[in-house]
């Protein structure tokens, strides 16, 4: 059963066999990079999330007003007591009458 004849005519399924080991093999490999890939991917994005969330919490608390207030300080600026005043434009009010 096992004879040189068998054996030589049955090389291309050999082949092919061999063929499917490799792939089979290789498919194997891909899988696991792909994974790979993929969590240190899921890691980056939760680092990143993190890091906006905790840069929005800081630029949140940095334009409070009182925050404003005591950065602007050394600049000398104050904050307004009085409302603003609103500016009229005359030539306007005159020609809407």
């Amino acid at each position: 059963m096992l004879g040189y004849k068998w054996i030589v005519k049955d090389i291309p399924f050999f082949l092919f066999l061999a063929l499917l080991a490799v792939v089979y093999i290789y498919n194997g490999h891909y899988a696991e990079k792909t994974i790979r890939n993929i969590n240190k991917t899921t890691n980056e994005l939760k680092e990143l999330q993190f890091e906006y969330k905790t840069l929005k919490s800081e630029v949140m608390f940095r334009s409070k007003q009182s925050e404003l207030s005591k950065a602007v300080a050394p600049f000398g600026l104050k904050e307004l007591t009085v409302p603003p005043i609103v500016l009229v434009d005359s030539e306007a009010l005159a020609k809407n009458k």
